[in-house]
């Protein structure tokens, strides 16, 4: 059975929105610990919207830093299309950059 960290991010969100790259690193270090102890991690965005710089840095320093392949150990529930889109443009923009680093 897997372990999962469930993260309700209405819990960071000003009103309905969190935009401030700032508060995605202690998020961050809290996933990257999950992680490490071989936990899935849940996001759920229900209620809030997002911007793209809180989103990169969350995920797009992720998959920077552990290549695309954790996002087999994240799950996005309850995203808004406006959230979706900006997850999966974050997450193949970081992930091209990636592999370009570590293709020899």
């Amino acid at each position: 059975m897997t372990i999962r960290t469930q993260i309700p991010l209405i819990d960071y969100a000003h009103g309905r929105l969190i935009g401030a790259r700032e508060t995605a690193v202690p998020l961050r270090f809290q996933v990257e610990e999950s992680l490490a102890s071989g936990a899935d991690v849940v996001f759920d965005f229900y209620g809030v919207e997002v911007t793209q710089g809180f989103v990169d840095a969350l995920i797009g320093t992720l998959i920077l830093k552990r290549g695309p392949n954790v996002l087999e150990q994240i799950v996005f529930k309850s995203c808004s299309e406006d959230a979706r889109a900006i997850i999966e443009f974050v997450a193949a923009d970081r992930a091209d950059q990636y592999l370009k680093a570590h293709s020899h």
